[in-house]
């Protein structure tokens, strides 16, 4: 690679970088930032199945990083680099690696202890050849000790939001009149919590509202057509409507139309769609799931253990019954949307975490072996 076009940054993420994700969204607007900075960064997108990586996706990921030249900054998202730790090893000593961690992936949902084990072990590894590793929640960063990732090497960059106008029930403190309108945005997975959802709006038909869920019915098919089913069995289909991805102009329709946003996940890295929600003065009902606990300032919405379907229905009937509630949390949204970081000054933060990286590998003092969850 010539001087003069060798990049300042490359980011590799796994697949299709324009994906319609929280960390596929993360990733791009770090990378708008670094380059309205005048940093020339390169994407690339792999190749092969991830985070349980095919052949495809070994080849895909050692190629790239064979043709990248010595003392090259290399950001790899952890979605590409905690199954694949052999490719990254090979590298470490000539690349400055860094790991872009959103959470952890034995965290996700739905895994069983042996593939449980098998995502810690490894991700350990990986994270061990990176020399600096990058989090976006300090929810994030004090759970790495557990891959034996020492504070040192550690830096937080939480994401941003863009600044939007306040949503039309965020503008009348006595709405709604109407039928309460639901927002949920998520990728019909099951990290995200949507059959707890489901289950708890199914006993609140007595109520008036309707519920949107906007969000990728590809991540995982099966679960996507059991949740469909459910909801049609229950007698939901009229009044809560999967919609899979919608653009940017649908999704911001969504959003300004909405009375409240509801995001029921068992556990997030940062949960990004909550600030979007707030960013507008949308009250949110959401868990403590992780990072949750702290993405939801106090007094904008209300949390409730992640699992727990009988406190998110009571969560729901008392937003849906009580007008001095939601006048209350509605006016915590709109104080809680003042106190927002934007893109920039996120994009500053990730900036600041790639300072001073250094010229070689970091050996932690004392790795400890990763801790299996049971």
């Amino acid at each position: 690679m010539p001087q003069e076009s060798r990049p300042d940054l490359v980011l590799i993420v796994a697949g299709d970088p324009d994906q319609k994700t929280g960390g596929y969204l993360y990733d791009a607007r770090m990378v708008a930032e670094l380059r309205r900075q005048a940093w020339r960064v390169e994407v690339v997108g792999l190749q092969g199945r991830f985070p349980l990586p095919d052949r495809e996706a070994r080849y895909s990921l050692a190629t790239t990083l064979a043709g990248l030249p010595d003392d090259a900054l290399v950001v790899i998202d952890g979605l590409a680099m905690g199954g694949l730790p052999d490719e990254v090893e090979r590298h470490a000593e000539r690349l400055r690696i860094v790991a872009l961690v959103h959470h952890p992936l034995a965290d996700e949902t739905g895994l069983d202890v042996a593939r449980q084990r098998w995502f810690r072990e490894s991700e350990a590894r990986a994270l061990a050849a990176a020399r600096r590793v990058i989090v976006t929640s300090h929810h994030t960063a004090r759970g790495l000790s557990d891959f034996g990732v020492s504070d040192h090497r550690i830096r937080v960059a939480e994401p941003g939001v863009d600044r939007a106008p306040l949503a039309d029930a965020a503008l009348d403190s006595e709405a709604p009149a109407h039928a309460c309108r639901l927002l949920c945005v998520a990728t019909l997975t099951p990290r995200k919590g949507l059959g707890l959802l489901v289950e708890a709006l199914a006993s609140l038909t007595d109520r008036a509202w309707t519920c949107e869920v906007i969000g990728s019915h590809r991540r995982d098919p099966g679960h996507a057509a059991a949740l469909l089913a459910e909801a049609q069995r229950l007698g939901l289909s009229d009044r809560l409507r999967f919609l899979g991805e919608r653009d940017d102009r649908e999704l911001e329709a969504a959003y300004r139309q909405a009375d409240l946003f509801v995001l029921p996940s068992w556990y997030e890295g940062y949960g990004m769609v909550v600030t979007e929600a707030l960013a507008r003065g949308l009250p949110v009902i959401t868990t403590t799931g992780g990072a949750l606990a702290d993405t939801l300032p106090p007094g904008a919405g209300i949390a409730v253990p992640p699992g727990d379907v009988g406190a998110l229905r009571e969560a729901l009937s008392r937003w849906l019954d009580d007008p001095d509630l939601r006048r209350r949390l509605r006016r915590g949204a709109r104080e809680a949307r003042n106190g927002l970081a934007d893109w920039q000054e996120a994009g500053r933060g990730f900036m600041a975490a790639l300072d001073g990286i250094p010229e070689a590998p970091i050996r932690d003092a004392a790795r400890p072996e990763a801790r299996c969850s049971s």
